[in-house]
């Protein structure tokens, strides 16, 4: 307990999934979090839990390719905690993996899922950015994929926007490190969540995926809380640049 005592967190994406384990974690350990997620009424469900399990948090809808509702959320939390320390870009959308062959994707899948993955992030870094610097520096940590390491992992619309998270992070470390704000992307693999269900639901495609996997199994979604937690706090406080894998070893082959 107490990990991220005194910080202020945005976590996106946290309605459901890896993104609502993200913030129930978070304010477990002591952060105070403003979850967010176009999906207002998950998400008040989430925030609901928090507070009665004696966590702060507070819901607020928000689209994340729209850069004026980023700078809203940035207000919104300053407003309400006074400052901010930690960005967590976690929402994005998911592919079919074995089902997007390049023929098959349009220039509009291909528009929509780099806007909503890897545009969305950078709008999220740029907009914490001042707030970060009053606070004297903080964390940003970024969810990629493995599909953002490594090709065929998934319809290549959804592997270019996860890979450009991998880079995006990179150039930001670089230019924010002196302000001591760290940069950082995490790429989870085969993580049982919502956005998997097209695999899950089918055991033939189930068994494919974890053949795959030399841990032979899938990822809970508080497997990746953990590792965000880590990145957040001050444990972590000379990691910066970095591209972390959480697949239970299938980039590893």
């Amino acid at each position: 307990m107490g990990r991220l005592s005194g910080k202020v967190a945005i976590i996106t994406g946290a309605a459901s999934g890896q993104g609502a384990a993200e913030a129930r974690l978070f304010a477990r350990e002591g952060a105070k979090v403003v979850a967010t997620d176009i999906q207002i009424e998950l998400l008040e469900n989430v925030v609901m839990e928090i507070v009665a399990s004696g966590g702060e948090a507070i819901a607020v809808q928000h689209d994340v390719t729209n850069e004026e509702q980023w700078n809203e959320v940035v207000k919104i939390t300053v407003g309400t905690y006074g400052k901010l320390d930690t960005l967590v870009n976690n929402a994005g959308i998911g592919g079919a993996p074995g089902f997007a062959l390049i023929d098959d994707v349009d220039l509009a899948a291909w528009n929509k899922f780099m806007t909503v993955n890897s545009t969305s992030q950078f709008l999220g870094i740029k907009s914490v950015i001042p707030e970060l610097r009053k606070s004297g520096g903080g964390s940003i940590v970024n969810i990629s994929s493995m599909a953002g390491l490594v090709g065929g992992a998934a319809g290549i619309h959804y592997t270019a926007s996860k890979g450009a998270i991998r880079l995006l992070s990179k150039d930001a470390a670089v230019e924010l490190g002196p302000d001591n704000i760290r940069v950082n992307s995490v790429h989870p693999g085969f993580i049982d969540t919502p956005m998997v269900s097209i695999v899950t639901e089918n055991e033939d495609a189930t068994k494919a995926a974890l053949m795959g996997i030399p841990l032979g199994r899938a990822a809970q979604p508080e497997e990746v809380a953990n590792l965000v937690l880590f990145l957040a706090s001050d444990e972590s406080s000379y990691i910066t640049g970095a591209e972390i894998a959480i697949d239970g070893g299938a980039t590893a082959k």
